[in-house]
Formats: C-alpha cells, structure tokens, sequence
C-alpha cells in the first residue's frame, strides 16, 4: 500500500479515500491550518510516515511547515499552487501562448485616481473586479459604473494598507453577460470530467452572479466538445500543473479561461470519466516512485 497524506478539505478526502484504497492507496487526512502544530520531537508528523503529497496546501505558510515536517513529493507542489493563485500570471501566461482569456488589466496598488480611470476606461462597463491571489470568489465585485469602480477601489487601497497584506494587487476584466460556467478536470495533461455550474433561477433573480460552487451554485456533470477539453489540456501543458481545474466561460460566441485551481475539489465520481480514480491512483503512485498499485 501507498501511503498518501491529504491536507485538502474532509470533503474531497472522504470522496477520494474508498476508491484510492481499492486501489492500493491508503489516504491519511493531514489537516495543516485553523490548528496547532509542535514543532519539537512531539509534532504530528514525521519523516517518512507517509510516501507521497496530494496537493501541496494552498496556505503557502501551513504548506513549508507541513512540507518540512512530513518530507514527501505532492502530486501538485508548491511551484504549482503558487501558479495557479496567481490569477494575473495565469492569465499572461495563456495570452502569450494565445489561449482565448478574458480582456484584463492589471493593478499593483498603490496607484492613483488618474490611473484607474485610464484602466477602467479600457474596458465597456460594467467590469468585475477580482484580488489576484484569492479562492472561492471571495472579494470579486461587479462594478457598473465609474463611481461603484472607484468605490470598490478603495475598499482594495484600505485592505491593501495594511503591510501584512501579502498580496497588493487585483484584476479588472471584462463582464461576460449570461455566460455558462465550466470545472473542466485535467490529469497529467489529459481531460478527466467536466461539470457545468449553474445558480438557482432564485438566485439569479436576485441578482447573483458568481457562479462558485461555496457560493450556491449547483455542478453537474457535463460531456464537453473536444475543442473544449483540448483547450484545457493546452492550458494545463502551459502552466505545467499535473491535477488541475480550469475554469471555461462560454457566451454562445466565444469560449475563455476564467481562472485555474491546482486545489481542485474532487466531486463525485459519476461527474468524471470512466476509468479516473484509476489515472489518479497511477498519477500519485507514479509521484511516489512506485511502479504500480494495487
């Protein structure tokens, strides 16, 4: 058996651990954050208890200290986290690769009202208006008009004056009206499932937007054309990100990455294809240097 610590959320861990166990891996949960770890002869864990990562944890500071502590090779390491986080760095990425994204402009604050105007005027409103390195939606505005852009500037430029703040920076990109929302799953280069996530028409009605799945919308599985799941595969081969999620928006005319998540969460299995706990249980043991499981 292979030992494999998991410092995702007890969600996908619950989901994963059956069927990696019928596979001959056995999924320790390794929670590294909202908890205290000694770090003396008495910490949690050790070297050589466990013989590989699922994915390095996304709080980079829990992560080094979880890293030095268990030791062992993630499936998705830090390098890869850190790429994915960094919305802005994804998204130049991709364009440079010529990969469709959304129209973006990007803000390393401190800036003045002068240059924001310039900025927001690139762009037909309304814009949204993401912080770079955040997950789950979380702080990403609609702003209408100029004065709600400036508003929700400031609200940034307040955040941002504290120094602790490790991230100074946000995206303003174009609003795509009415579009529909995909998690396209790739592993090691390859398409493994795809879900559509969709909002409650009550929720729509009232005015909600984002579509994450933490902020009510539902997913179901999906079958995607093949020039979608190509082109999440090409995203994955410019980020070199092994386990990773990406984030289509479709109007009808044109398709774009969103965002990327190399912490995807796992859904249940009926929203993969056949056959993926197998290609992850060959990934994580490829990852450990074990020639196969079972």
């Amino acid at each position: 058996m292979i030992d494999l610590a998991v410092a995702n959320a007890e969600e996908t861990f619950d989901r994963m651990r059956e069927p990696l166990a019928e596979r001959g891996i056995r999924a320790h949960h390794v929670p590294v954050s909202e908890r205290i770890v000694p770090l003396g002869t008495d910490a949690p864990w050790s070297p050589g208890e466990y013989d590989v990562g699922f994915v390095y944890p996304g709080r980079p500071m829990e992560g080094g200290v979880a890293d030095a502590l268990l030791e062992v090779p993630w499936l998705n390491d830090r390098e890869a986290i850190l790429t994915s986080r960094n919305k802005a760095e994804v998204l130049a990425r991709l364009e440079r690769a010529d990969l469709p994204v959304p129209r973006s402009v990007y803000v390393s604050n401190e800036v003045g009202e002068s240059e924001l105007i310039e900025a927001f005027d690139r762009l037909e409103s309304p814009v949204v208006v993401k912080p770079n390195s955040t997950t789950r939606g979380v702080g990403v505005a609609k702003a209408h008009d100029l004065d709600s852009f400036l508003g929700i500037c400031d609200y940034l430029s307040l955040v941002h004056d504290y120094r602790a703040t490790g991230d100074r920076s946000f995206l303003i990109q174009e609003y795509l009206p009415d579009a529909t929302d995909y998690r396209v799953m790739i592993l090691d280069g390859e398409y493994v499932g795809a879900v559509e996530r969709r909002l409650p028409d009550d929720a729509v009605r009232e005015g909600q937007w984002k579509h994450n799945v933490h902020r009510g919308a539902r997913a179901r599985g999906v079958d995607l054309p093949s020039e979608w799941r190509r082109l999440a595969e090409s995203v994955a081969e410019v980020l070199e990100v092994p386990f990773l999620g990406v984030d289509l928006l479709e109007t009808g005319e044109r398709v774009v990455v969103n965002e990327t998540n190399a912490r995807p969460t796992i859904d249940e299995a009926t929203k993969y294809e056949p056959g993926f706990y197998d290609r992850l249980a060959g990934a994580i043991a490829d990852r450990a240097g074990v020639s196969g499981t079972g």
